[in-house]
């Protein structure tokens, strides 16, 4: 078994194709078969099938994909630590899901690099679904936010750091807010709700919440939780806010909160790095930074938010060194 064996092999299971992976990486189509056969003669098992034009893996091939993603992504951090170990400094690969991003990151590696001045401090936004497959490719570090899945979390170091609540909010003059009562479905679902770029991410506790209403609502998703507020504060619909963010809003009573069963939603973000000792020094260090009160402390500070901003479809950031 040999790491090229391992690559192509890894890339025929994520793409589906042995024609796919052969154009990822730039070889034949029959150098990538050669690479598969010395493979699966040597684990004698089939390893995939073909099917439909594709290729449908064996139960031992769906073992072996996990263990290659994860062999090919550490041979690859490596190679690139050892060819860059002379100027090397702790680097840490920060995967941050957007509520976190928005409302927390920029606060907590102000003061996360006093703590480790030399470490720079890599960060991308990612959606909260790919967090466990993500840091299983060794693709990050650490991930900062939404949870792993339950079924992920067994390769997975998971600590809480931060609890937080969902309020539903809408402008003083919204229809919405002159309601005392528990407000009914039909009129809860009527008007626009608003979200950041991510929605309301089935793996969070406010997207649990969403996904037991007997009923789907309108949502808009614009390129930040801070724009959705604005639509909000404008009277064009409602949004579940985090109550730390608008306090001061709901204490002027520009904003108010909305009476709706369920709520406050509350939640937890998560610190996530891969168990048994594969974390790096800098992820460890983070993780156990992140749980202190002076990083609460600077990731609800009043003021708004001091977050991450965005370039594109994903955002990517290295300003912290």
């Amino acid at each position: 078994m040999t790491l090229t064996q391992l690559r192509a092999f890894a890339l025929v299971a994520r793409l589906g194709s042995l024609r796919a992976a052969a154009l990822e990486l730039g070889i034949s189509e029959p150098a990538v078969s050669s690479a598969l056969a010395a493979l699966r003669l040597d684990l004698g098992d089939a390893l995939f099938v073909r099917s439909g034009g594709g290729i449908a893996l064996t139960p031992g091939g769906r073992m072996l994909a996990d263990h290659a993603q994860e062999i090919v992504g550490l041979a690859d951090k490596a190679r690139w630590d050892v060819a860059h170990a002379e100027a090397a400094r702790p680097e840490l690969r920060v995967l941050a899901t957007a509520a976190f991003a928005e409302h927390a990151a920029g606060r907590l590696f102000d003061v996360f690099t006093k703590w480790v001045p030399a470490a720079s401090v890599d960060v991308v936004v990612e959606s909260a679904a790919d967090v466990a497959a993500l840091l299983t490719d060794r693709a990050y570090d650490i991930a900062l936010g939404a949870r792993p899945s339950k079924a992920d979390e067994a390769t997975m170091e998971v600590v809480p750091f931060l609890r937080y609540q969902r309020v539903l909010v809408a402008a003083r003059s919204h229809r919405l807010s002159s309601l005392t009562g528990p407000i009914p479905l039909p009129q809860l679902l009527a008007p626009q709700w608003f979200a950041g770029s991510a929605g309301i991410e089935e793996q969070t506790e406010e997207g649990r919440w969403l996904s037991h209403l007997a009923g789907v609502p309108r949502i808009v998703r614009l390129t930040s939780e801070t724009d959705a507020l604005a639509a909000v504060r404008a009277g064009e619909g409602i949004m579940l806010a985090l109550a730390h963010a608008v306090a001061g809003e709901l204490e002027s009573g520009s904003l108010v909160r909305l009476p709706v069963a369920g709520t406050p939603v509350g939640g937890l973000w998560w610190a996530t790095i891969l168990d048994r000792g594969r974390a790096g020094i800098t992820a460890r260090i983070l993780q156990r930074f992140v749980t202190t009160a002076e990083a609460t402390a600077a990731m609800v500070a009043p003021g708004g938010s001091r977050g991450l901003s965005g370039r594109g479809s994903k955002v990517h950031v290295a300003l912290w060194t």
